[in-house]
C-alpha cells in the first residue's frame, strides 16, 4: 500500500567531553595542559530525493540517530566529528512535531534541505582554561547534550490539477489518456491508493502536472476510509477536474455524487471548495439515444450557473478530452502564482529554560555581555533570520527577564549587547 505518512524517532549525537590532561615529557618538568578538545555531535538532516515517491522506507525503519562526538584526548587532539544521519524523503514531504502536530518545516518548492536537529558542540579541553593566575586548570567543559523528537512525516502531492471523484468512475483512465501516467487500472469499487502523477502536453501551450489522487467514499472528511489521506493530497492542487460516471453504470446519481464530495471538501477545509472546478462527465461512450444530452443537460442546469462548467468526455474513446484539458489550462494561468508552503508552527526553543542561570553585565567597553547556559541554548535552537525565530528572540528577552536587567545596569539607547559573539544595537 502507499505510504503517505510515517512517525519517526530522531536523534542528533551528544557533543564530545573536553579532555584534562597535562604534557609529560622528559626534560619538561612543568608541561602545561593540552586536553584537547571534544568532536561535535553529528546533525539529523532531512533532504530531498527525487528518486522517492512513497514515505514506504520509514514502514522498516523508525529510529534514526546520529553519531556521538569523540571525546577530546591529550596532546591537544581534538576529538572525531560524529557522522550526521540524513533522512531522504520524497518532495511534498511535510515534517511535524508528533505531539503538538505543530509544522516543524515543508520539504518543497526549493526547501531540498534543512537540519531538523543539530548535534552538541564539543567541550573545550583544559588549555583553554589556563591563566596567569591558574596554569594547570583540572576541569574542562563536558560536550553539549544531545537532542531527540518524535516527528510525523506526511506526504502531500505536489501537481496542477487534481482528479477528484468517486471510485471506479473513470479517474485511473482519464490520467492515463492524457498523460504519460501509467496507473493500473480496474474495476474496484473502493479506491486507487497512491496518487499517480502524469504531465499533460498540449499544443502551443504550456503543459500541467496532473494527479488521480486517491478516491473518497462519504464520510471522508470524518476520516472515514481513506479520509483525511484523500482530503490532504488536494490541498497543493490549483484546480480540479470533478469526473463522475455520467451513465451511472453502477446506479448512482452523478448529481448527487458531485454534491457529496464537494460537501466533503466543505467539511474538511471551505479552501478546497473554493479552488477552481470542472466537470467531466465521463463514459458518455455507453449511453444510448437522447441519454447523453438529457443527463449532460441536467448536469449544466445544476452547476453551470454556480460558475462550475460542465465536458461530457469519453476517457476511452478521448471524446472531449482535449476542449476539457485546454479549458483546464486557461483556469491555471488565470490561477494566482503562488505555491502552497506550510509555514513553520512549531519552534523547539519554545521549551522551558527558566532553570536556567543567566548573567548580565558591563565589560570594560560598556558593552553589556549576557551570558549563561539559557542564552547559549536559547541561540543554539532559534533561527534569528526567520521573522517568527526573531520574534520568540524579543519575547524570551523580556519574559526571562534579561530586559528588565539590562535596564537596571543603565542600558540606553544605541548600547551594544553582545551574546555568544552576535551583536546588537538595544532600541526599546
Amino acid at each position: 500500500m502507499f505510504a503517505d505518512r510515517a512517525n519517526i524517532f530522531i536523534k542528533s549525537g551528544k557533543g564530545g567531553d573536553g579532555h584534562v590532561s597535562f604534557r609529560r615529557e622528559l626534560f619538561v618538568p612543568a608541561g602545561g595542559p593540552d586536553g584537547g578538545d571534544g568532536g561535535k555531535g553529528g546533525d539529523i538532516i532531512i533532504e530531498v530525493d527525487d528518486g522517492i515517491n512513497t514515505l514506504n522506507e520509514f514502514k522498516h525503519k523508525r529510529k534514526y540517530c546520529a553519531e556521538n562526538g569523540e571525546d577530546g584526548q591529550k596532546k591537544r587532539c581534538h576529538g572525531k566529528n560524529g557522522s550526521d544521519v540524513i533522512i531522504k524523503v520524497p518532495e511534498g514531504t511535510i515534517v511535524k512535531e508528533t505531539n503538538s502536530g505543530k509544522v516543524i518545516t515543508d520539504m518543497s518548492f526549493g526547501n531540498r534541505r534543512e537540519v531538523l536537529l543539530k548535534g552538541g558542540n564539543g567541550g573545550k579541553g583544559n588549555q583553554h582554561y589556563a591563566t596567569p593566575t591558574m596554569q594547570a586548570p583540572k576541569y574542562a567543559q563536558p560536550g553539549q547534550p544531545s537532542k531527540e523528537m518524535n516527528i510525523t512525516l506526511e506526504l502531500k502531492v505536489i501537481a496542477d490539477v487534481g482528479l477528484i471523484g468517486f471510485p471506479n468512475v473513470g479517474k485511473s483512465t482519464f490520467l492515463s489518456s492524457v498523460t504519460n501516467a501509467k496507473p493500473k487500472i480496474a474495476n474496484y469499487h473502493f479506491t486507487t491508493l497512491n496518487p499517480n502523477l502524469g504531465v499533460v502536453d498540449l499544443d502551443g501551450a504550456d503543459g500541467f502536472v496532473i494527479a488521480d489522487i486517491p478516491g473518497l467514499i462519504e464520510g471522508a472528511s470524518d476520516g472515514v476510509g481513506l479520509g483525511h489521506e484523500f482530503l490532504k493530497h488536494i490541498e497543493r492542487t490549483k484546480v480540479l477536474i470533478h469526473i463522475v460516471d455520467a451513465a451511472s453504470t453502477e446506479g448512482r446519481d452523478p448529481i448527487n455524487d458531485i454534491n457529496t464530495i464537494n460537501e466533503e471538501l466543505n467539511k474538511y477545509n471551505i479552501d478546497l471548495s473554493n479552488k477552481p472546478q470542472v466537470i467531466a462527465a465521463n463514459k458518455v461512450d455507453l449511453f444510448y439515444g437522447t441519454e447523453e444530452d438529457t443527463v449532460i443537460t441536467l448536469l449544466k442546469e445544476e452547476f453551470e450557473p454556480k460558475g462550475i462548467k460542465v465536458f461530457p468526455i469519453s476517457a476511452v474513446s478521448h471524446k472531449g478530452t482535449k476542449e476539457l484539458l485546454y479549458y483546464v489550462k486557461e483556469l491555471l494561468d488565470n490561477c494566482k502564482e503562488e505555491n502552497i508552503v506550510f509555514e513553520r508552527e512549531y519552534f523547539e526553543e519554545q521549551e522551558d529554560y527558566s532553570n536556567l542561570p543567566f548573567t548580565v553585565e558591563v565589560d570594560e567597553d560598556g558593552v553589556f555581555v549576557v551570558e549563561g547556559p539559557r542564552i547559549e541554548r536559547m541561540l543554539g535552537y532559534t533561527n534569528l533570520e526567520s521573522e517568527k525565530g526573531f520574534m520568540f528572540f524579543q519575547n524570551f528577552l523580556k519574559d526571562n527577564g534579561i530586559l528588565e536587567e539590562l535596564e537596571n545596569l543603565g542600558i540606553n539607547e544605541g548600547d551594544t549587547v553582545r551574546m555568544y559573539g552576535l551583536q546588537f544595537d538595544y532600541y526599546k
